[in-house]
This record gives C-alpha cells, structure tokens and sequence, in this order.
C-alpha cells in the first residue's frame, strides 16, 4: 500500500512538472484535459490508439504527453468535442428539467459544432472510438445527451497455445486505406505503463536478447463471425520508432508449382521499443489488394514446450479407468454389424519419432486409441505451429489434449512389447514378435535340378553313411539361366559328333506314377 502511495505521488508531481512545461498556448486544451472523467480520458487515449487502462492518474499523464507531444488538431477537436459534450449535458439537465418541444438556442450551436466534427478525417488505425464524431451528428437528439453506444460485433484472435496474454494494448483495429495506392502506411502511437514496463524487464530470458514477456503484434483478417487466426496481408513491414522489425520468412516449397507459404505468427516488437514512459510509435506497411486487415498489440508471456508439458501433466491425465470404460465402449457388440470385433491393436511406438512412446497422448475429439507422445508433438508444433494429429491427420488443438492414464501404466508394467491388444472386457495383452524356427523341416525338401540317375524321386527314409538322414543342398547363388544355356551347348557340340540321337524313355519303377 505504501509502495502504491509513493507511485502515487511521483506521477501526480510529473503531471504538475508537465503543466509548468506547457505553453501558454496549450493552457485551454490542459484545463479540458484536466476536468476529464475516467470515460472521458479513456475515450480520447482509444481515439489515438493509446492504452485505456490504468488508473486515473495514469490516464491523466498520458494524455497531457498527448496534448505536449502530438499537436494535431485532431487531437485538439477531439478534447474539444469531448469537453462541451460533457458540460452540454450538464447545462441542458440544469436548464431543462422538463422535456420541452423545442429546442435552446445552445443546443443547437454544439449540433453545429458536431456536425463540423464529423468530417475530420480519421486516422489511418481506426478503432471502435473514432466512430463517434461521426455519430453525433446522426444520434444526437435535442437534449444534448451522448447517443447510446451501438454494439458492433469486434473481431477476435484465436488463443495460441505458447502465448498467455496479459494486457491488450490495442483492441483489433481495421487498417483502414489513405488514398488508391496499393502500398499504404498504419501509424499508431501508445506507450507503456511502469507496471508493464517492469513486467517487461524482470521476466527471464528464453534465449539471449529475447525475453518472455513480450509486445507483440498480431495481424489477422477483419472478419467478426468467428476467431481468425494470425495472417499477413502482401508486401507487410514493421516499423518500430526508427527501426523496422523482422517479420518471419517464406517455408521452402519442394512441390512443383506450389508457392512457399509464410508462417504468420505473433510479431515480437519488444527489443525495439521504449521501455519507460515514453509514446513508441509503430507504423506498418502493407499492400492493399482488397482484402481488409486488422491488427492488435498484446503484452504476452511466451511460454515453451516444457511448460506447456507440465501443464498439460497437471491438468489433462486422464484416469486408467475413464481409459478403459472407452477401451468396451469401441469393442462393444453392434447389433446391427454383422462382424463382432474382439480385440484392437495398439502400438507403444510413436507415429512421430519412431521411438517408445514416453507420455502417451491424442486428442478427445479423436476416434482412435493410438497415441502419440507429447513431448515431440509439442515440440514439433513449437518450431512449426500445425496442431495436427499424426495419427488420423485431423485437428489437435493443445486445449483438446489428454494423457492416456491407462497406457501409461501398460508403458511401465509391459516392457518387452511394441505392441499390445485391448480386448472386450477391458483388459490387455502383450504382442511380441514371433521367434524364428531354428527346428529342421520334417517332410523331405524336393531339389530342382538333382542329378538322379532313374529320375526317382527321393525316398523319404533314406539314409546316410552314419545312419542320418542327409539334407539336400541347393546353391541360390548359381545362375540357373546360365548353367541351362551351357548343358544346351554341350548337347548341340554332342549332337553334331554323333548325329541324331534315338529319343529315351525314362524308366520308372512299378508303383510310381508319372506326373504328366
């Protein structure tokens, strides 16, 4: 509380040391500023693309560093709308303490004044607050009230996995086009709070220059009916105060004919901003081929695959038994099948890697019992974000994950296996690979090519010099077409020597019967 007091009184003696720097000039705008509500200072820090939280000391800081620094007169006509919009209400409620059928003459000079306020042009990142000058003119009824507010439906970002966000700096705000062109220029002017800025330099570091907690900046379709995911619009740059920021590069494609696609992930601005109460101010380049972009600024905290693993440990274990009730429940008789299965095979080896799996894994939405290990799949997703099931190639997402309790425990009690099978009633068995035979054949192997001088087949008992059955061998390396081609050629040399040869009958012996 002390703490809080102290940060108290230093930013209510850096607003008195702003009001002694301003000029005489600026004296009516700080007055207006000054006298704002919390509404109010937050309605004119969203006209600019500011931050609107805080507390109202904060807020007040902020836009006096507006009025100082960013002398526009946008901005001016917008403190002054803002000011006589909240005194008219007052003198019309002082004034007019019944409805009256008639208008005061002041009333009508602030509709002028609104109606002169709607055709400033807006900047080039318009928000949800820009919309109101425009609206005073059209809403405003003779009472002189504020018009109530139209819900508009807001586009919204998908949650990603390794991000936790902790501040939204800039709502998701359309990149709205200066003129035809089809190269156009966004800027956007915020800056930090001290409560943001020290989150932002006590976090750990996940590899040298970067750190955890992190402004990033998220770019996606302005499209209201479901959550977009992250995707660039053609010829995107970033530009940070005066340093451009790298944006992530084209994947090599291998296909022919198949153009290399960008992974769009969250921009990290943090190593080239401003960490201390100064504006930072960002400008983003982007080509407009008629699609419509949006953008939002976040204050994340990056988590990596061993985090999100731990958590995942902590919170998706899903109990051996809710396991095995599943295991019954594929394997239960269908009446109306005309096969009953009785068993299905599950492998230990995982699908990714080829390795034993160590942390049993696959989504709930997932029709399977194969699972996949964890640590790789995150991992993987890490590096290349796809969230994709190696198994059955459908969407993974990281919040539909579970840990298989069930083969978890086979993992630990079955470690002579790569394979087992769950059978009917829940329960398993190991499958390993059958051994080969070292034992010898028992019926007598038939050898192509044998030099039997009756032609008779081998007899089964026969034996050899020591009483023991022989083995007939056969050389698979010999070249059989070879070996064939030379007999031929010896028979045409003997033929030519001793003319035509009488043709011969194979003698067999009485009881066996030809094949032919």
């Amino acid at each position: 509380m002390a703490a809080e007091l102290v940060e108290a009184k230093l930013m209510i003696s850096s607003v008195f040391v702003l009001l002694k720097q301003l000029p005489k000039k600026w004296d009516a705008n700080q007055n207006m500023v000054m006298s704002f509500r919390v509404s109010d200072l937050q309605m004119l820090l969203g006209f600019v693309g500011r931050s609107k939280s805080g507390l109202k000391h904060e807020l007040v800081t902020r836009a006096l560093q507006l009025v100082q620094f960013d002398c526009s007169p946008e901005v001016f006509k917008k403190i002054k709308e803002l000011y006589e919009t909240r005194y008219a209400k007052k003198s019309s409620e002082v004034a007019q303490p019944q409805p009256q059928q008639h208008r005061s003459p002041e009333a009508l000079s602030i509709h002028s004044s609104y109606d002169r306020g709607s055709t400033v042009a807006r900047t080039s990142i318009s928000t949800t607050n820009i919309d109101y000058p425009a609206l005073y003119g059209k809403y405003l009824n003779g009472l002189g009230r504020l018009p109530p507010k139209v819900a508009k439906p807001e586009v919204r970002l998908v949650k990603l996995p390794f991000y936790t966000t902790l501040d939204e700096l800039l709502k998701p705000t359309e990149l709205v086009p200066q003129n035809n062109e089809k190269l156009q220029e966004s800027p956007c002017i915020f800056a930090l709070t001290p409560r943001q800025v020290e989150l932002i330099r006590n976090s750990r570091e996940l590899q040298p220059g970067v750190k955890s907690v992190q402004v990033v900046l998220r770019i996606c379709y302005t499209d209201t009916s479901s959550p977009q995911e992250d995707q660039y619009p053609p010829n995107i740059a970033v530009k940070v105060n005066h340093s451009y920021c790298s944006v992530p590069g084209y994947y090599p494609s291998n296909k022919p004919g198949v153009e290399p696609k960008r992974p769009c992930r969250p921009i990290n601005l943090t190593h080239l901003m401003y960490l201390s109460a100064a504006t930072n101010r960002i400008t983003v380049t982007w080509g407009n081929y008629g699609k419509s972009y949006s953008v939002g600024l976040y204050l994340v905290r990056q988590m990596t695959s061993a985090e999100l693993l731990q958590r995942l440990k902590t919170i998706g274990i899903k109990h051996p038994e809710l396991c095995k009730a599943l295991v019954k429940e594929k394997l239960r008789l269908d009446p109306d099948s005309e096969i009953a299965t009785t068993g299905v095979r599950v492998s230990l080896i995982c699908p990714l890697v080829k390795m034993r799996l160590s942390v049993p894994c696959r989504a709930e939405t997932c029709a399977h019992l194969q699972c996949f290990d964890a640590v790789f799949y995150l991992q993987m997703n890490e590096k290349k974000p796809t969230w994709m099931c190696p198994v059955c190639d459908k969407p993974a997402p990281y919040d539909q994950l579970i840990i298989d309790g069930l083969l978890s425990k086979i993992l630990t009690e079955c470690e002579d296996a790569d394979e087992i099978e769950y059978l009917v009633d829940g329960s398993w068995c190991p499958i390993r690979a059958e051994k080969e035979r070292s034992c010898s054949p028992q019926c007598p192997i038939l050898v192509l090519g044998s030099s039997d001088v009756n032609g008779l087949l081998p007899t089964p008992n026969g034996n050899g010099e020591n009483g023991k059955a022989t083995a007939d061998v056969v050389d698979l390396t010999l070249d059989s077409s070879s070996s064939e081609e030379e007999e031929e050629e010896d028979e045409e040399d003997d033929d030519d020597d001793e003319g035509p040869q009488p043709k011969r009958r194979c003698s067999y012996e009485k009881g066996l019967v030809s094949a032919c």
